[in-house]
């Protein structure tokens, strides 16, 4: 796993911290509006989020982190749909960045899921320069 740069935030000034951990008090619902769309918050999501309000709403400084999530060549391969050994002659060709722990090759997810988005993205180019058969001037 890999840290992902984390975003500090400062503590809340004294009477914003008070009227926030009084609104927490005894709750459990978090809606969230983005764009002016109500969205309920999933049980986990809203549990990191009452958690971040709440050490907010006590003046606390906030560090958000994230980690990124790095996969052996085999979990890569499956995620992928190819085999192992293809997957590990494309990274020893640079085609999907790898880094080794001790011997070991690690791969991020995100290398993956860009890798198989390119992948589509070519098939879809590929179908596009491909005549369909229906031109009428084809057959002349």
């Amino acid at each position: 796993m890999a840290l992902i740069a984390p975003r500090v935030t400062a503590g809340l000034p004294a009477d914003d911290a008070r009227n926030l951990a009084r609104s927490l008090q005894d709750s459990n619902d978090i809606t969230v509006f983005v764009d002016g769309t109500v969205h309920r918050l999933p049980d986990e999501a809203r549990d990191a989020v009452v958690d971040l309000l709440a050490r907010l709403g006590r003046g606390e400084t906030v560090t958000v982190s994230s980690v990124e999530e790095m996969l052996t060549t085999s979990q890569a391969a499956e995620l992928a749909g190819i085999s192992h050994t293809y997957l590990r002659n494309m990274t020893d060709r640079g085609e999907i960045p790898v880094e080794y722990r001790g011997t070991h090759r690690r791969i991020r997810q995100a290398a993956i899921i860009a890798w198989l988005e390119s992948q589509k993205k070519k098939q879809a180019e590929s179908a596009a320069d491909q005549p369909d058969g229906n031109d009428v001037n084809a057959s002349q």
